[in-house]
């Protein structure tokens, strides 16, 4: 789709662009800090499935200055430099990332990890709902190698059926949790964030890359028919704020003109580059 008739669509999209951040996706992380105060002391945070970097920008624009601040974000992706942040490319399921983490942070442990990673979707909800779940736990099971007690994980969710069992999951580890819907998410989109305050290991518990999800067969009967466990769910972001599902005009009240901006950041190394290379270098190989 051209740029002109996304920027028509989607407000954030734009706004993103005029703020410097390289994904509308910044403002989900700004609207869940709004209502949960997720950076309120935080100085060593983590960014996991960070690129593009939207999210990792937030952090080191909203977490204070200082010696002790220490931003790392993690992705298999490679990811274009972001001042202030120290990058991993490295995969979320090894011990390994884990370890390499702590040791930017000089062997103490994080005050926050954050997680906006998503699978390439299907369009087949449950299916993407599942893979999402994984990745899900997955982004869990490292945290519980890197956050400190009393540390926060943020990360996204899609709701579906499965989104009580693994509330439950959380709740074993957090005694706060709380799955949101910021403003700037579509109300298209089953997308929502997890977010999970207050960590505590239970008791003996010795972390672990092996997900710790509950199966249907071991589920507690409070889990099951009308006790079923009901999940707390919150909406975020100003109601006075912009409607991701809406469309405005594009130029704004008190503005006599309208420019379209480029894309912060581009992708590095994208599939498509190297049909961009040819139709430059040797036209005629397109066709043949």
């Amino acid at each position: 789709m051209g740029k002109y008739s996304r920027d028509k669509r989607d407000i954030y999209y734009r706004k993103a662009k005029e703020l410097g951040y390289r994904a509308r996706s910044a403002f989900k992380l700004l609207q869940v800090d709004e209502e949960f105060g997720v950076f309120a002391g935080a100085r060593r945070v983590v960014d996991l499935c960070a690129a593009p970097g939207s999210w990792s920008q937030v952090l080191v624009r909203q977490v204070p200055e200082g010696p002790d601040r220490r931003i790392v974000a993690v992705d298999l992706q490679e990811m274009a430099p972001i001042e202030g942040v120290v990058q991993i490319q490295g995969d979320i399921t090894k011990q390994e990332t884990a370890r390499e983490v702590i040791s930017k942070f000089d062997g103490l442990l994080a005050d926050l990890v954050v997680c906006d990673g998503a699978p390439d979707v299907t369009g087949l909800h449950d299916i993407d709902e599942f893979v999402q779940s994984q990745l899900l736990l997955a982004a869990l099971c490292i945290s519980t190698h890197l956050l400190r007690t009393g540390g926060v994980f943020v990360a996204k969710i899609f709701r579906g059926r499965d989104v009580s069992l693994l509330y439950s999951q959380l709740k074993i580890f957090f005694p706060e949790v709380f799955i949101a819907k910021p403003r700037s998410s579509r109300n298209s989109s089953i997308e929502s964030f997890v977010v999970c305050q207050g960590y505590k290991a239970p008791h003996g518990y010795i972390p672990t890359m092996i997900s710790p999800l509950l199966s249907y067969a071991s589920m507690d009967e409070s889990l099951v028919g009308p006790s079923r466990t009901i999940v707390p769910f919150l909406a975020c972001g100003s109601l006075s704020g912009y409607d991701a599902d809406m469309s405005y005009p594009l130029r704004e009240e008190g503005k006599e003109t309208y420019e379209s901006l480029d894309p912060l950041q581009r992708p590095i190394n994208p599939p498509y580059s190297k049909y961009l290379q040819l139709k430059k270098t040797d036209p005629s190989a397109l066709s043949s």
